[in-house]
């Protein structure tokens, strides 16, 4: 059968032809933004490594034991490395788990492969316990890291893998394929599509939990409602919006869409906003602003989530945020 990717076809013939060719490397790098579809490339490549029946070379059944196992993540041969909790980091214990377990002769499996997922998230110590792996890859073992970035990892890691860079589809690209593949009503679909900016494991967590985006528009609402404040009103609201660190981040993160798509609209590329459903918004707001001081918002929120990523004081970085957010009625 043929993975189930969308838009990384170059990726799954790289990799398939690695498999055909009994030449599969110890260590891949999957990098790319979250939700581009790392995760989902990794567990597709560990279905063919170690499909038990396979119809071609390369490819997988999709329903022999192993297969169906790694599916749902629980083929013994297969071990997963993440943080133990929101916002945390991988930390060095994890890694001498892992060594211990791929020192071990694959149980069921072909191979033992090791599923190292948001590895920039592993501490120094844990990317440099991982390198005598990478060094010194054990027979039967081959590791798969996702990333944002080669950058984000020390360069001993990257180096020593082979790093696959995904990118994100044409939004019109996954737009269509929301609606063909996955039933997804046409509006929705081009609004996830936008909102995940050709993300297609993105755009499929919008649409299997509503939640996320009501969470988004009451950020949206919020940050509208905040526009038109005075510096001790803003204040006032900062106090129940800087309490929890990785909240904040989403909430960050979805102000600067809205402040690039007010950006845009200053420029005259209105059409090319990412939320849809507050165009008329953004547009509205982009009327008041020159061109400055609309780049000035969008670089105070990229300045505010490297401060957060740099353990800053939740309230205090949000107090300044808001003092650099233009007052707008």
């Amino acid at each position: 059968m043929s993975w189930d990717l969308l838009g990384h076809e170059w990726a799954e013939n790289l990799l398939r032809s690695h498999i055909a060719r009994d030449d599969a490397r110890h260590a891949y790098l999957l990098t790319g933004a979250p939700g581009v579809g790392r995760r989902s490339l990794a567990l597709e490549f560990a279905s063919a490594l170690n499909c038990q029946q396979p119809p071609a070379p390369g490819d997988y059944c999709g329903t022999c034991r192993a297969c169906r196992q790694t599916a749902a993540m629980q083929l013994p041969d297969l071990s997963l490395v993440t943080p133990e909790s929101d916002g945390g980091m991988i930390k060095v214990g994890q890694v001498r788990e892992l060594q211990h377990t791929l020192s071990l002769t694959p149980y069921e499996a072909r191979y033992r492969v090791a599923l190292l997922l948001n590895f920039q998230l592993a501490n120094t110590s844990a990317q440099n316990a991982l390198l005598k792996t990478l060094e010194e890859a054990p027979p039967l073992v081959i590791l798969l890291l996702t990333a944002d970035s080669a950058d984000s990892l020390l360069p001993t890691i990257s180096s020593r893998c082979e790093i696959l860079r995904l990118r994100p589809v044409p939004v019109e690209t996954l737009e269509n394929a929301l609606m063909a593949r996955w039933g997804i009503a046409a509006q929705d679909a081009r609004l996830f599509a936008h909102l995940s900016s050709g993300r297609p494991g993105l755009a499929r967590q919008m649409a299997a939990d509503p939640a996320t985006l009501e969470k988004r528009r009451g950020w949206l609402d919020e940050f509208l409602r905040l526009l038109p404040l005075n510096r001790r009103e803003r204040f006032a609201a900062a106090e129940n919006l800087a309490r929890n660190r990785d909240q904040l981040r989403l909430m960050l993160q979805v102000w600067l869409s809205f402040t690039r798509d007010i950006f845009l609209a200053v420029n005259g590329m209105g059409e090319k906003v990412v939320n849809l459903d507050y165009a008329a918004d953004s547009t509205r707001i982009a009327g008041s602003l020159p061109q400055k001081r609309a780049l000035g918002m969008v670089n105070t929120l990229v300045l505010g989530l490297e401060n957060l990523e740099a353990n800053a004081n939740l309230r205090l970085l949000l107090d300044n945020i808001l003092l650099e957010i233009p007052c707008i009625n």
